[in-house]
């Protein structure tokens, strides 16, 4: 039997994979969370096979999310499920530890398909999302210009696209806000915008961020 977290601030969502994965055979829902602190925390606690992990959350979002739980736990595997499919999310995600990367509108049996491939040992990509990556290293010209991002730039970037205050995003990272805002003017230098404001309509334009208003979990 392979037991599976969800993590992802709809609830709607969450009760629908559950859904489907309850009715599959050889997997079994062992528990939920709504954001990437009750994830990092719930994994400390309990022993489980597979995390599928949403991106874009209140507080330390999934990428986050996925660094912390790789480091402490590698054993976990984790899937990111996101909306988020254009370069250098999937990469990055990779990068952090994930083993795999679907989006949202994958098929509910693909998303079968990759819990077990992942728990078998193997990494698992959607295949267009894998392919993008693969032309994207055979033409980095037209790579966008987010590629040039940390892997903590691109985090500390995706926070404040969510409207988080420098204050914020230094207590949730354990960073001085200090740190936080050297990252934010070495981001301002790399992608050439001049403020928060900028660097938002830059994700939008890009694919980072989703600028319509997302549902409530409550």
């Amino acid at each position: 039997m392979i037991s599976v977290f969800l993590v992802d601030d709809h609830e709607l969502v969450r009760t629908g994979i559950r859904h489907i994965l309850d009715d599959t055979k050889g997997l079994k829902v062992v528990g939920e969370a709504h954001c990437g602190e009750d994830a990092v925390k719930w994994c400390r606690q309990h022993p489980v096979d597979v995390v599928l992990m949403d991106m874009n959350m209140p507080g330390i979002g999934g990428l986050e999310a996925t660094r912390k739980i790789a480091r402490f736990a590698p054993a976990i595997k984790i899937i990111m499920l996101t909306i988020y499919t254009e370069n250098p999310l999937p990469a990055k995600v990779m990068q952090a530890g994930a083993a795999g990367y679907l989006s949202k509108g994958a098929a509910p049996q693909e998303v079968i398909c990759a819990i077990r491939a992942v728990h078998a040992g193997s990494r698992y990509i959607a295949s267009d999302i894998a392919q993008r990556m693969a032309l994207s290293q055979l033409a980095p010209h037209t790579e966008t210009p987010l590629a040039c991002l940390s892997e903590r730039e691109l985090q500390i970037m995706m926070m404040i696209t969510q409207g988080q205050k420098v204050t914020e995003i230094s207590e949730r990272l354990s960073l001085s806000p200090k740190t936080v805002n050297s990252y934010r003017y070495r981001m301002f230098s790399k992608l050439n915008v001049s403020g928060d404001v900028e660097l938002t309509h830059l994700a939008i334009r890009h694919g980072l961020f989703n600028a319509e208003p997302s549902m409530s979990s409550e």
